[in-house]
C-alpha cells in the first residue's frame, strides 16, 4: 500500500476505515454544527445512563472495551456494577482483538459510531456476552440494521444527549440503549422514554417443574440449576433404562427347560 492510499485511511478501534466511509458516517452520525471527534470520542453523561438501570437487573459485573475516559464505567460503578474489564484503542487494546473479557455478566459501551466499524463491533460484542450498546434510535430504521435486529432482544429509548459537557445544547439525534445476545433470535421489544419495565418480565414454564418464571434470555427452559439438575439425571436414567432393555436377550418358548 502506498503513502497516498495510507493517508486515505484512518485507523479506528483497531481497524482501518476509509476517508470515504468517514466522511459518509460525518453526514449519518451524530449530526452538529462542531468537527466530528478523533475515533468518535464522545464522554458519556450520567443522564443518558440513568434510563438504562432499570433494565440491568442480574448485572454485576461488566466489560467496557471502548472506554474512552472512563466516563460510562464510572457511572455505572456509581449505581453498584463493577466493571471487571476496560479498554480503547487509543491505549493500544483493540476490541475486536480480543475473544473474551473475563468473566462478566454484560458488555456496556457506547461505541463509534462510524457504520463500518459498529456493525463489526456489534457482532463481535454479541457472541461474547449479553451487550447493551448506546446508538442512535433511527439507526433501527435503517436497511444496514436488519441483519442486526433478530438479536436485538431490547431498546430502551432515552432522547437527545448532551454529549459536549460544555455546551448547552444537546444532539440533533435521538438516542436509545439496545441490547444484542447471539443467543436470543425474535427481535426485539421497544421500551419507551418514562416507561420503566425490567426485562425479566418476560416469563416461560419450566420444562421440569411447571412453574411460571422469569426469563433471563431466549433459549432458557429451567427456572433454576436445580430443575436443570433433576431434568438431565432423570434424561440419563431414562437412557439407561432403554440401553439395558435393549441388549436383555428376549427368552422364547423354545427357550424354556423342558
Amino acid at each position: 500500500m502506498n503513502a497516498k492510499s495510507l493517508r486515505s485511511i484512518t485507523p479506528i478501534a483497531g481497524f482501518f476505515v476509509s476517508a470515504a466511509a468517514l466522511n459518509r458516517d460525518r453526514e449519518m452520525g451524530k449530526r452538529s454544527n462542531f468537527e466530528r471527534r478523533e475515533a468518535d470520542f464522545y464522554p458519556t453523561p450520567k443522564a443518558a445512563v440513568v434510563p438504562l438501570m432499570p433494565y440491568l437487573r442480574g448485572v454485576r459485573t461488566f466489560a467496557e472495551p471502548c472506554v474512552g475516559d472512563g466516563d460510562l464505567a464510572r457511572h455505572l460503578e456509581s449505581f453498584g456494577l463493577r466493571c471487571a474489564y476496560t479498554g480503547d484503542i487509543r491505549a493500544g487494546q483493540d476490541a475486536l482483538a480480543s475473544a473474551s473479557y473475563g468473566a462478566v455478566d454484560a458488555i456496556i459501551t457506547n461505541p463509534p459510531y462510524t457504520r463500518e466499524l459498529m456493525h463489526r463491533l456489534i457482532a463481535h460484542f454479541q457472541g461474547i456476552a449479553s451487550t447493551w450498546l448506546l446508538l442512535e434510535s433511527d439507526w433501527a430504521h435503517t436497511k444496514q440494521a436488519a441483519p442486526f435486529m433478530p438479536t436485538c432482544s431490547d431498546i430502551v429509548a432515552i432522547g437527545r444527549v448532551k454529549w459536549i459537557p460544555d455546551s448547552k445544547y444537546t444532539g440533533k439525534d435521538n438516542s436509545s440503549w439496545y441490547r444484542f445476545d447471539a443467543r436470543h433470535t425474535s427481535g426485539p421489544v421497544f421500551h419507551g422514554r418514562g416507561i420503566v419495565e425490567a426485562i425479566p418480565m418476560r416469563r416461560r414454564t419450566c420444562q421440569q417443574c411447571g412453574k411460571a418464571y422469569e426469563l433471563q434470555r431466549s433459549s432458557s427452559r429451567f427456572c433454576s440449576g436445580t430443575c436443570r439438575t433433576r431434568a438431565c439425571r432423570q434424561r440419563l436414567s431414562v437412557t439407561a433404562s432403554v440401553t439395558t432393555l435393549s441388549v436383555t436377550p428376549s427368552v422364547t418358548m423354545e427357550d424354556q427347560p423342558a
